[in-house]
Protein backbone atom coordinates (compact mmCIF):
# COMPACT_ATOMS: atom_id res chain seq x y z
CA UNK A 1 0.00 0.00 0.00
CA UNK A 2 1.33 3.43 -0.94
CA UNK A 3 2.10 6.06 1.68
CA UNK A 4 -0.89 8.15 0.57
CA UNK A 5 -3.22 5.11 0.67
CA UNK A 6 -1.98 4.13 4.13
CA UNK A 7 -2.60 7.62 5.49
CA UNK A 8 -6.07 7.84 3.95
CA UNK A 9 -7.04 4.38 5.24
CA UNK A 10 -5.95 5.41 8.74
CA UNK A 11 -7.89 8.68 8.85
CA UNK A 12 -10.99 7.00 7.39
CA UNK A 13 -10.94 4.34 10.07
CA UNK A 14 -10.52 7.03 12.72
CA UNK A 15 -13.54 8.83 11.30
CA UNK A 16 -15.62 5.66 11.56
CA UNK A 17 -14.69 5.45 15.24
CA UNK A 18 -15.62 9.11 15.64
CA UNK A 19 -18.97 8.49 13.99
CA UNK A 20 -19.77 6.01 16.78
CA UNK A 21 -19.46 8.94 19.20
CA UNK A 22 -21.73 10.88 16.86
CA UNK A 23 -24.49 8.30 17.23
CA UNK A 24 -24.13 8.32 21.01
CA UNK A 25 -24.23 12.13 21.05
CA UNK A 26 -27.38 12.18 18.93
CA UNK A 27 -29.02 9.57 21.18
CA UNK A 28 -28.09 11.53 24.30
CA UNK A 29 -29.93 14.62 23.04
CA UNK A 30 -32.99 12.78 21.74
CA UNK A 31 -33.90 9.47 23.40
CA UNK A 32 -31.45 8.64 26.19
CA UNK A 33 -33.06 8.49 29.64
CA UNK A 34 -31.78 11.17 32.00
CA UNK A 35 -30.37 8.53 34.34
CA UNK A 36 -27.93 7.39 31.66
CA UNK A 37 -25.93 10.61 31.70
CA UNK A 38 -23.03 9.46 33.90
CA UNK A 39 -22.52 6.23 31.96
CA UNK A 40 -22.80 8.03 28.63
CA UNK A 41 -20.11 10.42 29.85
CA UNK A 42 -17.75 7.49 30.37
CA UNK A 43 -18.58 6.11 26.91
CA UNK A 44 -17.90 9.47 25.29
CA UNK A 45 -14.67 9.97 27.27
CA UNK A 46 -13.38 6.57 26.18
CA UNK A 47 -14.20 7.20 22.54
CA UNK A 48 -12.62 10.66 22.72
CA UNK A 49 -9.42 9.13 24.11
CA UNK A 50 -9.32 6.40 21.47
CA UNK A 51 -9.92 8.91 18.66
CA UNK A 52 -7.25 11.19 20.09
CA UNK A 53 -4.75 8.33 20.29
CA UNK A 54 -5.35 7.56 16.63
CA UNK A 55 -5.28 11.24 15.62
CA UNK A 56 -1.85 11.70 17.26
CA UNK A 57 -0.26 8.40 16.26
CA UNK A 58 3.35 8.96 15.18
CA UNK A 59 2.73 7.01 11.98
CA UNK A 60 0.67 9.96 10.72
CA UNK A 61 3.71 12.19 11.13
CA UNK A 62 5.90 9.68 9.30
CA UNK A 63 3.47 9.42 6.40
CA UNK A 64 3.14 13.21 6.17
CA UNK A 65 6.91 13.61 6.17
CA UNK A 66 7.30 11.15 3.30
CA UNK A 67 4.50 12.76 1.33
CA UNK A 68 6.14 16.17 1.67
CA UNK A 69 8.73 15.15 -0.93
CA UNK A 70 6.29 13.52 -3.35
CA UNK A 71 4.50 15.02 -6.32
CA UNK A 72 0.83 15.18 -5.32
CA UNK A 73 -2.34 15.86 -7.24
CA UNK A 74 -4.33 18.95 -6.31
CA UNK A 75 -6.83 16.81 -4.36
CA UNK A 76 -4.11 14.87 -2.57
CA UNK A 77 -2.37 18.11 -1.60
CA UNK A 78 -5.59 19.48 -0.09
CA UNK A 79 -6.07 16.29 1.92
CA UNK A 80 -2.48 16.36 3.17
CA UNK A 81 -2.73 20.06 4.07
CA UNK A 82 -5.79 19.55 6.27
CA UNK A 83 -4.65 16.23 7.75
CA UNK A 84 -1.39 17.90 8.75
CA UNK A 85 -3.32 20.77 10.33
CA UNK A 86 -5.47 18.38 12.36
CA UNK A 87 -2.50 16.24 13.36
CA UNK A 88 -0.44 19.17 14.59
CA UNK A 89 -3.41 20.58 16.49
CA UNK A 90 -4.26 17.25 18.12
CA UNK A 91 -0.66 16.59 19.19
CA UNK A 92 -0.70 19.76 21.28
CA UNK A 93 -3.59 18.49 23.40
CA UNK A 94 -2.91 16.16 26.33
CA UNK A 95 -4.95 12.97 26.14
CA UNK A 96 -6.29 13.42 29.67
CA UNK A 97 -7.59 16.89 28.77
CA UNK A 98 -9.40 15.57 25.70
CA UNK A 99 -10.94 12.78 27.74
CA UNK A 100 -11.99 15.11 30.56
CA UNK A 101 -13.61 17.60 28.20
CA UNK A 102 -15.69 14.79 26.67
CA UNK A 103 -16.68 13.47 30.10
CA UNK A 104 -17.61 16.86 31.59
CA UNK A 105 -19.50 18.22 28.58
CA UNK A 106 -21.57 15.05 28.19
CA UNK A 107 -22.90 15.38 31.73
CA UNK A 108 -23.11 19.17 31.51
CA UNK A 109 -25.57 18.98 28.61
CA UNK A 110 -28.05 17.07 30.75
CA UNK A 111 -27.63 19.54 33.62
CA UNK A 112 -28.03 22.46 31.21
CA UNK A 113 -31.32 21.06 29.86
CA UNK A 114 -32.76 20.86 33.38
CA UNK A 115 -31.33 24.25 34.39
CA UNK A 116 -32.79 25.86 31.27
CA UNK A 117 -36.19 24.33 31.91
CA UNK A 118 -36.23 25.73 35.45
CA UNK A 119 -34.34 28.96 34.64
CA UNK A 120 -31.82 27.93 37.30
CA UNK A 121 -28.36 29.24 36.38
CA UNK A 122 -26.97 28.27 39.79
CA UNK A 123 -27.54 24.61 38.94
CA UNK A 124 -25.51 24.89 35.75
CA UNK A 125 -22.80 27.18 37.14
CA UNK A 126 -20.44 24.53 38.65
CA UNK A 127 -20.37 22.70 35.31
CA UNK A 128 -19.97 25.94 33.38
CA UNK A 129 -16.99 26.90 35.52
CA UNK A 130 -15.34 23.55 34.83
CA UNK A 131 -15.96 23.88 31.09
CA UNK A 132 -14.49 27.39 30.91
CA UNK A 133 -11.37 26.24 32.77
CA UNK A 134 -11.00 23.23 30.48
CA UNK A 135 -11.41 25.34 27.35
CA UNK A 136 -8.84 27.85 28.61
CA UNK A 137 -6.44 24.92 29.10
CA UNK A 138 -7.23 23.72 25.60
CA UNK A 139 -6.60 27.15 24.08
CA UNK A 140 -3.31 27.54 25.96
CA UNK A 141 -2.17 24.09 24.85
CA UNK A 142 -2.94 24.81 21.21
CA UNK A 143 -1.38 28.25 21.34
CA UNK A 144 -2.17 31.48 19.50
CA UNK A 145 -0.46 34.57 18.14
CA UNK A 146 -2.84 37.44 18.89
CA UNK A 147 -5.81 36.41 21.02
CA UNK A 148 -6.58 33.34 23.09
CA UNK A 149 -9.96 33.12 21.33
CA UNK A 150 -8.16 32.39 18.04
CA UNK A 151 -7.17 28.93 19.28
CA UNK A 152 -10.79 27.82 19.71
CA UNK A 153 -12.20 29.77 16.76
CA UNK A 154 -9.75 27.98 14.46
CA UNK A 155 -11.36 24.63 15.29
CA UNK A 156 -14.62 25.75 13.68
CA UNK A 157 -13.41 28.28 11.11
CA UNK A 158 -9.88 27.36 10.01
CA UNK A 159 -7.77 30.38 9.24
CA UNK A 160 -10.15 32.90 10.80
CA UNK A 161 -8.91 35.30 13.48
CA UNK A 162 -10.60 37.25 16.22
CA UNK A 163 -9.29 40.53 14.80
CA UNK A 164 -10.66 39.79 11.31
CA UNK A 165 -14.09 38.85 12.67
CA UNK A 166 -14.22 41.88 14.96
CA UNK A 167 -13.59 44.13 11.96
CA UNK A 168 -16.19 42.33 9.84
CA UNK A 169 -18.79 42.41 12.61
CA UNK A 170 -18.10 46.09 13.33
CA UNK A 171 -18.77 47.01 9.70
CA UNK A 172 -21.94 44.93 9.76
CA UNK A 173 -23.21 46.45 13.03
CA UNK A 174 -22.49 49.99 11.81
CA UNK A 175 -25.04 49.58 9.00
CA UNK A 176 -27.32 47.03 10.64
CA UNK A 177 -28.11 49.12 13.73
CA UNK A 178 -29.59 52.10 11.82
CA UNK A 179 -31.48 49.71 9.52
CA UNK A 180 -33.16 48.05 12.51
CA UNK A 181 -33.89 51.49 13.98
CA UNK A 182 -35.52 52.68 10.75
CA UNK A 183 -37.71 49.57 10.69
CA UNK A 184 -38.76 50.03 14.31
CA UNK A 185 -39.51 53.71 13.67
CA UNK A 186 -41.42 53.04 10.43
CA UNK A 187 -44.73 52.71 12.24
CA UNK A 188 -45.51 49.52 10.35
CA UNK A 189 -45.84 46.08 11.88
CA UNK A 190 -47.51 42.84 10.81
CA UNK A 191 -50.29 40.97 12.55
CA UNK A 192 -48.12 38.76 14.75
CA UNK A 193 -51.11 36.98 16.25
CA UNK A 194 -51.70 34.90 13.14
CA UNK A 195 -48.48 32.94 13.80
CA UNK A 196 -49.49 32.25 17.40
CA UNK A 197 -52.75 30.47 16.80
CA UNK A 198 -53.24 26.76 17.37
CA UNK A 199 -51.02 24.73 15.03
CA UNK A 200 -51.48 21.04 15.92
CA UNK A 201 -48.11 19.37 16.43
CA UNK A 202 -48.92 16.36 14.26
CA UNK A 203 -49.83 18.66 11.37
CA UNK A 204 -46.60 20.61 11.95
CA UNK A 205 -44.63 17.36 11.75
CA UNK A 206 -46.20 16.37 8.44
CA UNK A 207 -45.93 19.83 6.89
CA UNK A 208 -42.34 20.36 8.03
CA UNK A 209 -41.22 16.97 6.80
CA UNK A 210 -42.87 17.58 3.43
CA UNK A 211 -41.10 20.94 3.04
CA UNK A 212 -37.71 19.48 4.02
CA UNK A 213 -38.15 16.74 1.45
CA UNK A 214 -39.21 19.20 -1.26
CA UNK A 215 -36.09 21.34 -0.87
CA UNK A 216 -33.90 18.26 -1.13
CA UNK A 217 -33.41 16.50 2.21
CA UNK A 218 -33.38 12.75 1.54
CA UNK A 219 -35.36 10.82 4.17
CA UNK A 220 -34.06 7.53 2.79
CA UNK A 221 -30.68 8.68 4.14
CA UNK A 222 -31.87 10.84 7.02
CA UNK A 223 -34.45 11.26 9.76
CA UNK A 224 -36.16 13.99 11.78
CA UNK A 225 -36.57 13.82 15.56
CA UNK A 226 -37.40 16.03 18.54
CA UNK A 227 -34.93 17.61 20.95
CA UNK A 228 -34.55 20.56 23.34
CA UNK A 229 -32.15 22.50 21.11
CA UNK A 230 -32.32 21.63 17.38
CA UNK A 231 -29.21 20.28 15.67
CA UNK A 232 -27.97 18.21 12.73
CA UNK A 233 -25.68 15.19 13.01
CA UNK A 234 -23.96 13.90 9.91
CA UNK A 235 -23.18 10.42 11.20
CA UNK A 236 -21.75 9.16 7.92
CA UNK A 237 -22.67 8.23 4.35
CA UNK A 238 -26.38 7.45 4.20
CA UNK A 239 -27.07 8.51 7.79
CA UNK A 240 -27.88 12.15 8.59
CA UNK A 241 -30.05 13.05 11.61
CA UNK A 242 -31.85 16.38 11.98
CA UNK A 243 -33.97 17.53 14.91
CA UNK A 244 -36.44 20.26 15.83
CA UNK A 245 -38.74 21.26 18.67
CA UNK A 246 -42.47 21.94 18.42
CA UNK A 247 -44.64 24.67 19.88
CA UNK A 248 -48.35 24.18 19.25
CA UNK A 249 -48.98 27.93 19.37
CA UNK A 250 -46.04 29.21 17.33
CA UNK A 251 -45.70 28.26 13.66
CA UNK A 252 -42.19 29.65 13.14
CA UNK A 253 -40.40 27.70 15.85
CA UNK A 254 -40.51 24.26 14.27
CA UNK A 255 -41.03 25.07 10.59
CA UNK A 256 -38.07 27.38 10.10
CA UNK A 257 -36.03 25.23 12.47
CA UNK A 258 -36.68 22.26 10.19
CA UNK A 259 -35.66 24.22 7.09
CA UNK A 260 -32.51 25.34 8.90
CA UNK A 261 -31.47 21.84 9.95
CA UNK A 262 -32.49 20.41 6.56
CA UNK A 263 -30.06 22.90 5.00
CA UNK A 264 -27.29 21.46 7.16
CA UNK A 265 -28.47 17.97 6.28
CA UNK A 266 -28.49 18.60 2.53
CA UNK A 267 -24.85 19.67 2.79
CA UNK A 268 -23.96 16.53 4.75
CA UNK A 269 -25.84 14.27 2.37
CA UNK A 270 -24.06 15.70 -0.67
CA UNK A 271 -20.49 15.66 0.55
CA UNK A 272 -18.60 13.11 -1.60
CA UNK A 273 -19.23 9.78 0.12
CA UNK A 274 -16.13 8.19 -1.40
CA UNK A 275 -14.05 10.67 0.59
CA UNK A 276 -15.81 10.13 3.94
CA UNK A 277 -13.35 10.45 6.79
CA UNK A 278 -10.92 12.63 4.84
CA UNK A 279 -10.88 16.42 4.49
CA UNK A 280 -12.24 16.13 0.95
CA UNK A 281 -15.34 14.48 2.44
CA UNK A 282 -15.89 17.07 5.18
CA UNK A 283 -17.51 20.52 5.27
CA UNK A 284 -15.21 23.43 4.48
CA UNK A 285 -15.97 25.14 7.81
CA UNK A 286 -18.84 25.77 10.20
CA UNK A 287 -19.35 29.20 8.63
CA UNK A 288 -19.89 27.51 5.27
CA UNK A 289 -22.12 24.92 6.95
CA UNK A 290 -24.20 27.70 8.50
CA UNK A 291 -24.42 29.42 5.13
CA UNK A 292 -26.29 26.39 3.84
CA UNK A 293 -28.75 26.25 6.72
CA UNK A 294 -29.39 29.99 6.79
CA UNK A 295 -29.73 30.11 2.99
CA UNK A 296 -32.53 27.50 2.95
CA UNK A 297 -34.17 28.81 6.12
CA UNK A 298 -34.19 32.49 5.21
CA UNK A 299 -33.13 33.41 1.69
CA UNK A 300 -35.37 30.65 0.35
CA UNK A 301 -37.79 29.81 3.16
CA UNK A 302 -38.78 33.39 4.01
CA UNK A 303 -39.00 34.55 0.40
CA UNK A 304 -42.33 35.55 -1.07
CA UNK A 305 -41.79 33.21 -4.01
CA UNK A 306 -41.40 30.23 -1.69
CA UNK A 307 -44.73 31.00 -0.04
CA UNK A 308 -46.53 31.68 -3.29
CA UNK A 309 -46.11 27.94 -3.73
CA UNK A 310 -46.31 26.72 -0.12
CA UNK A 311 -48.98 28.97 1.39
CA UNK A 312 -51.94 27.13 -0.20
CA UNK A 313 -50.39 23.90 1.12
CA UNK A 314 -50.06 25.47 4.57
CA UNK A 315 -53.71 26.49 4.50
CA UNK A 316 -54.58 22.89 3.70
CA UNK A 317 -52.43 21.61 6.56
CA UNK A 318 -53.77 24.16 9.07
CA UNK A 319 -57.29 25.00 7.82
CA UNK A 320 -58.59 26.37 11.12
CA UNK A 321 -55.59 28.60 11.83
CA UNK A 322 -54.90 29.95 8.33
CA UNK A 323 -58.22 29.85 6.49
CA UNK A 324 -58.83 33.58 6.99
CA UNK A 325 -55.20 34.64 6.42
CA UNK A 326 -54.00 36.32 3.23
CA UNK A 327 -50.60 35.54 1.71
CA UNK A 328 -49.44 39.16 2.03
CA UNK A 329 -50.23 39.18 5.75
CA UNK A 330 -48.56 35.82 6.32
CA UNK A 331 -45.45 36.85 4.40
CA UNK A 332 -45.19 40.07 6.40
CA UNK A 333 -45.64 38.18 9.67
CA UNK A 334 -42.86 35.66 9.00
CA UNK A 335 -40.57 38.58 8.15
CA UNK A 336 -41.47 40.62 11.20
CA UNK A 337 -38.57 42.60 12.66
CA UNK A 338 -38.60 43.19 16.39
CA UNK A 339 -36.05 42.81 19.13
CA UNK A 340 -36.62 39.60 21.07
CA UNK A 341 -34.97 37.41 23.67
CA UNK A 342 -34.44 34.07 21.89
CA UNK A 343 -31.71 33.82 19.27
CA UNK A 344 -33.15 30.90 17.30
CA UNK A 345 -36.46 32.74 16.96
CA UNK A 346 -34.92 36.11 16.06
CA UNK A 347 -35.60 37.77 12.72
CA UNK A 348 -32.87 38.12 10.11
CA UNK A 349 -32.09 41.73 10.96
CA UNK A 350 -31.65 41.41 14.72
CA UNK A 351 -30.25 37.86 14.75
CA UNK A 352 -26.66 38.98 14.29
CA UNK A 353 -26.86 41.26 17.33
CA UNK A 354 -27.47 38.09 19.37
CA UNK A 355 -24.30 36.62 17.89
CA UNK A 356 -22.20 39.72 18.52
CA UNK A 357 -23.26 39.58 22.18
CA UNK A 358 -22.09 35.96 22.54
CA UNK A 359 -18.90 36.63 20.59
CA UNK A 360 -17.99 39.44 22.99
CA UNK A 361 -18.81 37.44 26.14
CA UNK A 362 -16.85 34.38 25.02
CA UNK A 363 -13.71 36.41 24.46
CA UNK A 364 -14.02 37.87 27.96
CA UNK A 365 -14.59 34.40 29.47
CA UNK A 366 -11.41 33.07 27.89
CA UNK A 367 -9.24 36.02 28.89
CA UNK A 368 -10.62 35.89 32.44
CA UNK A 369 -12.06 39.41 32.23
CA UNK A 370 -15.45 37.80 32.81
CA UNK A 371 -16.03 35.03 35.34
CA UNK A 372 -18.73 32.40 34.70
CA UNK A 373 -20.66 33.42 37.84
CA UNK A 374 -21.01 36.96 36.45
CA UNK A 375 -22.40 35.91 33.07
CA UNK A 376 -26.11 36.52 33.85
CA UNK A 377 -25.40 40.13 34.81
CA UNK A 378 -23.06 40.72 31.87
CA UNK A 379 -25.60 39.13 29.55
CA UNK A 380 -28.32 41.48 30.78
CA UNK A 381 -26.12 44.55 30.36
CA UNK A 382 -25.02 43.56 26.86
CA UNK A 383 -28.56 42.66 25.84
CA UNK A 384 -29.79 46.06 26.93
CA UNK A 385 -26.96 47.78 25.03
CA UNK A 386 -27.41 45.83 21.80
CA UNK A 387 -31.12 45.00 21.74
CA UNK A 388 -32.59 47.45 24.27
CA UNK A 389 -34.24 44.63 26.22
CA UNK A 390 -33.61 43.05 29.61
CA UNK A 391 -34.18 39.27 29.71
CA UNK A 392 -36.80 38.46 32.36
CA UNK A 393 -35.06 35.24 33.39
CA UNK A 394 -32.02 33.11 32.55
CA UNK A 395 -34.03 30.66 30.45
CA UNK A 396 -34.59 33.50 28.01
CA UNK A 397 -31.11 34.84 28.71
CA UNK A 398 -27.79 33.08 29.15
CA UNK A 399 -29.25 29.56 29.44
CA UNK A 400 -31.07 29.53 26.11
CA UNK A 401 -28.27 27.97 24.02
CA UNK A 402 -26.74 24.52 24.41
CA UNK A 403 -23.33 25.46 23.03
CA UNK A 404 -21.48 26.27 26.23
CA UNK A 405 -22.65 23.03 27.82
CA UNK A 406 -21.00 20.99 25.06
CA UNK A 407 -17.84 23.10 25.20
CA UNK A 408 -18.55 25.06 22.01
CA UNK A 409 -16.74 28.26 22.91
CA UNK A 410 -15.54 29.74 19.63
CA UNK A 411 -18.60 28.46 17.76
CA UNK A 412 -21.06 31.37 17.78
CA UNK A 413 -19.24 33.64 15.33
CA UNK A 414 -19.84 31.07 12.59
CA UNK A 415 -23.58 31.84 12.61
CA UNK A 416 -23.08 35.41 11.43
CA UNK A 417 -20.34 34.31 9.06
CA UNK A 418 -22.92 31.88 7.70
CA UNK A 419 -25.40 34.70 7.11
CA UNK A 420 -22.78 36.68 5.21
CA UNK A 421 -21.66 33.73 3.12
CA UNK A 422 -25.27 32.79 2.39
CA UNK A 423 -26.10 36.25 1.01
CA UNK A 424 -22.96 36.36 -1.11
CA UNK A 425 -23.56 32.85 -2.49
CA UNK A 426 -27.21 33.61 -3.19
CA UNK A 427 -26.34 36.73 -5.16
CA UNK A 428 -24.08 34.60 -7.33
CA UNK A 429 -26.68 31.85 -7.69
CA UNK A 430 -29.26 34.39 -8.86
CA UNK A 431 -26.77 35.64 -11.44
CA UNK A 432 -26.00 32.12 -12.65
CA UNK A 433 -29.65 30.94 -12.51
CA UNK A 434 -31.75 33.88 -13.81
CA UNK A 435 -35.14 32.17 -13.27
CA UNK A 436 -34.38 31.04 -9.72
CA UNK A 437 -37.34 32.87 -8.19
CA UNK A 438 -39.58 31.45 -10.88
CA UNK A 439 -38.41 28.00 -9.81
CA UNK A 440 -39.43 28.76 -6.23
CA UNK A 441 -42.90 29.89 -7.32
CA UNK A 442 -43.31 26.55 -9.07
CA UNK A 443 -42.05 24.64 -6.04
CA UNK A 444 -38.89 23.63 -7.86
CA UNK A 445 -35.72 23.69 -5.77
CA UNK A 446 -33.52 21.22 -7.63
CA UNK A 447 -31.78 23.94 -9.65
CA UNK A 448 -30.52 25.73 -6.54
CA UNK A 449 -29.63 22.47 -4.80
CA UNK A 450 -27.62 21.30 -7.82
CA UNK A 451 -25.82 24.67 -7.97
CA UNK A 452 -24.89 24.38 -4.28
CA UNK A 453 -23.70 20.79 -4.70
CA UNK A 454 -21.54 21.70 -7.68
CA UNK A 455 -20.13 24.90 -6.23
CA UNK A 456 -19.77 23.96 -2.55
CA UNK A 457 -20.76 20.49 -1.33
CA UNK A 458 -18.77 18.21 -3.63
CA UNK A 459 -15.49 20.01 -2.92
CA UNK A 460 -15.31 19.25 0.81
CA UNK A 461 -12.32 21.03 2.33
CA UNK A 462 -10.45 21.46 -0.93
CA UNK A 463 -10.50 25.20 -0.19
CA UNK A 464 -10.70 27.10 3.09
CA UNK A 465 -13.88 29.11 3.57
CA UNK A 466 -12.64 32.50 2.36
CA UNK A 467 -10.87 30.89 -0.60
CA UNK A 468 -14.05 29.03 -1.53
CA UNK A 469 -15.99 32.30 -1.36
CA UNK A 470 -13.52 33.99 -3.71
CA UNK A 471 -13.61 31.05 -6.10
CA UNK A 472 -17.42 31.09 -6.33
CA UNK A 473 -18.11 34.82 -6.24
CA UNK A 474 -14.71 36.26 -7.33
CA UNK A 475 -14.80 38.48 -4.21
CA UNK A 476 -13.71 38.21 -0.56
CA UNK A 477 -16.35 37.76 2.12
CA UNK A 478 -18.18 41.04 2.76
CA UNK A 479 -21.14 42.27 4.79
CA UNK A 480 -22.47 44.22 1.80
CA UNK A 481 -24.44 41.46 0.00
CA UNK A 482 -26.22 40.66 3.26
CA UNK A 483 -27.18 44.31 3.78
CA UNK A 484 -28.38 44.54 0.18
CA UNK A 485 -30.51 41.45 0.73
CA UNK A 486 -32.05 42.83 3.94
CA UNK A 487 -32.78 46.23 2.44
CA UNK A 488 -34.29 44.64 -0.65
CA UNK A 489 -36.67 42.59 1.49
CA UNK A 490 -37.55 45.09 4.20
CA UNK A 491 -37.80 48.34 2.21
CA UNK A 492 -41.17 47.45 0.61
CA UNK A 493 -42.50 45.80 3.78
CA UNK A 494 -41.70 48.73 6.04
CA UNK A 495 -41.86 51.62 3.56
CA UNK A 496 -38.16 52.42 3.79
CA UNK A 497 -36.41 54.68 1.30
Amino acid sequence: MSVDASLIAWVKETAVLGSCAGVLGWDERTYMPRGGSAHRAEQMALLARLCHERATDSRIGDWLEKLASEQLTDAQAANVREIRRGYERARKLPADLVEEIARVTTQAQQVWAEARSNSDFAKFLPWFERIVLLKRREAQAIGYQEHIYDALLDEYEPGATTVRIRELFARLAKELTPLVASIVQSGRSPNRELLHREFPVEAQKSFGRMAAERIGFDFERGRLDVTTHPFCSGIGPGDCRITTRYNSTHFNESFFGILHEAGHGIYEQNLPHEHFGTPLGAAASLGIHESQSRLWENQVGRSREFWEHFFPLAQGAFPTSLKDVKLDDFYFAINDVQTSFIRVEADEATYNLHIILRFELEQALLTGDLQPRDVPGAWGESFQRLLHLTPPDDRRGCLQDIHWSFGGLGYFATYTLGNLYAAQFMEQAQSDLPDLHGDFRRGEFGGLKTWLVEKIHRHGQHDRAEGLCRKITTKPLSHEPFLRYLRGKYAPLYGLK
